[in-house]
């Protein structure tokens, strides 16, 4: 088990706690907050036990310098402030005596939030190559480090691995949480245990079958990926999406997970991803040439639908359709639902599966969704996380 920040004496400290606020802006507007909301828990009982809060997080990736004004932190520093009920210093930059002024002169429950960690890309890298000498320059602003950024847990990164190499560390509720529904669900599940994976293309996945290959009861394809799979069995599938170079993968699990893979049977075709596109509902064995298979038919989302019945553990990665257009959401609405509807262990990771069901209106309606895509598959597939592995044990 990882420290916590339970485990810490936090009075008069200066706390250093890395948060994921890469939240999606449009002209400075906050779009959605969610990532924000999820650090409250953390944020706030840092400051309701005396402690002088110094947060760091990254927002979009920096590699020129117009990509500096719009990813900018100072909107998320102003919505925090609004969600926390009290003012929260911004500093516009990432190092130099303007941030260590502001942070000595923090006082026991104050908050500030540093500009974006990444503008220290746009020299070198130093935040993404978990750059020695920055990830000390940070860690001496602070007396105790708290990591609770999940999203970028899977990355070295000096504001993670860097910082925590340096100070007495723990993990912050998010990711204590996070750990908790997933690595649970994975390592111990209570079955029948199903995993529904979506998305575009299968080299994405590959590390998460082939490790949950060996632990799931039922695996079920859709979204683009499914397509590769038909193709393998030996199907036409017109201009759907196809990941040629891992035919032969999907083969192999075909072969090898026979009566635990289970793919489509019917699918939504259209001839663009628009809603100007014209719409068939054909069985897999009938895509004409011309169309691409956009979304999961009625008779697999049934069929689906009663393999999810059965379940007692249930994780999805990856939409099952091209959900963004209204005319192929109807797969991944459907599961949305029949998933909500159950008294079972459901589990969605972040990405767009959480953007999906987030915007279909089931943001509660699940045991977890993840805050981290790139994170939450990399558990999936058994890897480590390096800005959890360097935290310390209890």
């Amino acid at each position: 088990m990882k420290k916590t920040i339970r485990d810490f004496d936090l009075q008069g400290k200066k706390v250093i706690m890395r948060v994921d606020f890469n939240v999606p802006l449009k002209d400075g507007v906050i779009q959605d907050d969610n990532r924000v909301v999820e650090s409250l828990p953390t944020i706030r009982y840092a400051i309701e036990h005396g402690a002088k809060v110094i947060l760091m997080s990254h927002l979009g990736r920096v590699k020129t310098e117009e990509d500096l004004a719009k990813n900018n932190l100072e909107p998320v520093a102003v919505r925090l402030g609004e969600l926390l009920s009290k003012n929260v210093t911004f500093v516009d930059t990432t190092r130099g005596e303007k941030l260590e002024s502001a942070v000595n002169s923090l006082s026991n429950g104050d908050v500030l939030l540093m500009q974006n960690t990444r503008y220290e890309d746009l020299d070198g890298k130093k935040e993404s190559g978990n750059d020695a000498e920055l990830g000390s320059y940070w860690a001496s602003l602070g007396d105790i480090y708290i990591n609770d950024a999940f999203g970028t847990a899977h990355r070295a990164h000096a504001s993670n691995v860097g910082i925590a190499s340096h100070l007495p560390n723990g993990i912050g509720f998010l990711i204590e949480k996070e750990l908790n529904h997933l690595e649970r669900a994975i390592q111990n599940p209570v079955r029948p245990f199903t995993v529904i994976l979506g998305g575009a293309k299968v080299s994405d996945k590959i590390g998460v079958i082939e490790n949950l290959g060996k632990i799931a009861d039922t695996i079920l394809i859709g979204g683009g990926m499914m397509f590769t799979f038909l193709k393998a069995q030996g199907y036409e599938v017109g201009n759907s999406l196809v990941d040629a170079e891992n035919m032969e993968f999907c083969q192999t699990m075909l072969a090898k997970y026979p009566d635990k893979i289970v793919l489509p049977v019917d699918c939504v075709c259209g001839t663009e991803i628009s809603e100007n596109s014209s719409v068939r509902t054909t069985s897999v064995s009938d895509i004409h040439e011309g169309e691409m298979g956009l979304d999961l038919g009625p008779n697999t989302i049934e069929r689906f639908t009663s393999y999810l019945k059965n379940s007692q553990t249930i994780i999805w990665n990856g939409p099952v359709g091209a959900f963004e257009v209204e005319k192929f959401a109807v797969g991944t609405k459907s599961l949305c639902e029949v998933l909500a509807s159950l008294d079972a262990t459901v589990i969605l990771g972040g990405g767009d599966t959480a953007s999906a069901a987030i915007q279909f209106g089931y943001k509660d309606k699940f045991s977890h969704i993840s805050t981290g895509g790139g994170a939450s598959l990399e558990l999936l597939e058994g890897k480590e996380l390096p800005g959890i592995a360097i935290m310390s044990e209890q």
